[in-house]
């Protein structure tokens, strides 16, 4: 592995969550009629942000550079980013995350700051241990750690080591066989109650092995207003659109897009992956170019690439480069005023 599966990651989740974002919450009927179809930026003139879903992936990474991924030293140092990037101001927090970060924040130890929920928090920053990780044993032990700062329900580990997995399986480059994932996820998972988890990956796996499309396996799943936040529903989604389109990005984006309910998280786990496996170069130049990183940019993506593969090859700790406070904070404002414009306009046809 180098880090062109890095860096091909983190992008594809930063397209991932920029082409999903205007399309959140927004039924898949009345989204193409509002917005057409997701073959581009349609959230700020022709140009995409990112939200919290890159922003807790990149938060994964720096906590992995500065803690050298040791486990007592990540779950601090994760706690740490988490407690300033709650502090400025976000203009999108999952309750259950929410509440973690306030416990962080008045003195509670990040051992005790979960929350009981089973959202999709914890999956959507998975994908960047996957590909990190040596192992599958390591990729447990870092989506544990990382996962219960926010999320305690066994349930949303689960969903976080499946998306770390999927991308774990595809950084080496080679599409993935739907069995082989299937047989490495029974032997990955340690919770005891895993059985309906993965009868709900089989069957997504039976899906794609009788070529059905993702919108039609969401709408099996009951998900025919969208795909909600809940891990039981999410994640089976996203793991049937990576197996659909392995090796086609653009073609993955539109249809987990179109599943609509939480399309910018869905949207960036499965760019994360797939991304993981053709590096940058999988993903199409005039997404590239259209993405409005801030507060990241590409340089910086590109430094923790190296940063993260320097890491993993040494297991020395060294010191992330963040965006400043300030710049931070300024960023999420006028990020919040762009989402508050988009809610204005759902107001008005066509429903």
């Amino acid at each position: 592995m180098n880090d062109r599966a890095i860096l091909g990651c983190l992008i594809g989740t930063a397209v991932g969550d920029a082409l999903g974002l205007p399309y959140e919450g927004i039924s898949p009927r009345r989204a193409v009629k509002m917005l057409g179809p997701p073959t581009r930026f349609r959230f700020l003139f022709g140009r995409g942000m990112v939200s919290d879903d890159t922003e807790h992936t990149v938060l994964v990474a720096e906590s992995l550079i500065e803690s050298g991924a040791e486990a007592a030293f990540l779950e601090k140092a994760f706690a740490r980013r988490l407690k300033r990037w709650f502090l400025l101001l976000p203009a999108g927090v999952g309750l259950a995350t929410a509440k973690a970060c306030f416990k962080l924040l008045i003195g509670i130890s990040p051992r005790n700051s979960g929350v009981f929920s089973a959202g999709n928090g914890p999956a959507m920053r998975s994908a960047i241990l996957g590909v990190f990780a040596n192992d599958i044993e390591q990729v447990s032990e870092l989506v544990r750690i990382t996962t219960r700062i926010t999320h305690t329900d066994p349930k949303a580990e689960m969903g976080a080591f499946a998306i770390a997995l999927a991308a774990h399986c595809a950084k080496f480059g080679e599409s993935t066989k739907p069995d082989e994932y299937l047989s490495k996820l029974r032997v990955g998972l340690r919770c005891d109650d895993s059985s309906d988890f993965l009868a709900l990956i089989q069957r997504a796996i039976e899906s794609v092995q009788n070529n059905c499309a993702t919108q039609q396996f969401a709408m099996e799943l009951g998900l025919s207003k969208g795909v909600s936040g809940y891990v039981y529903h999410c994640v089976p989604v996203v793991i049937h659109c990576w197996l659909s389109h392995q090796d086609n990005f653009q073609a993955a984006m539109r249809s987990i897009i179109l599943c609509g309910g939480d399309t910018d998280t869905n949207a960036a786990m499965v760019g994360g992956i797939l991304g993981a496996k053709g590096g940058p170069d999988s993903i199409p130049n005039d997404l590239i170019d259209g993405l409005m990183l801030c507060p990241f940019s590409m340089k910086s993506f590109q430094g923790l690439s190296a940063q993260l593969q320097s890491t993993l090859e040494s297991g020395r700790r060294c010191q992330p480069v963040c965006p400043s406070w300030w710049f931070v904070l300024a960023r999420n404002v006028f990020f919040l005023c762009v989402v508050l414009l988009h809610g204005f306009r759902r107001l008005v046809p066509p429903y």
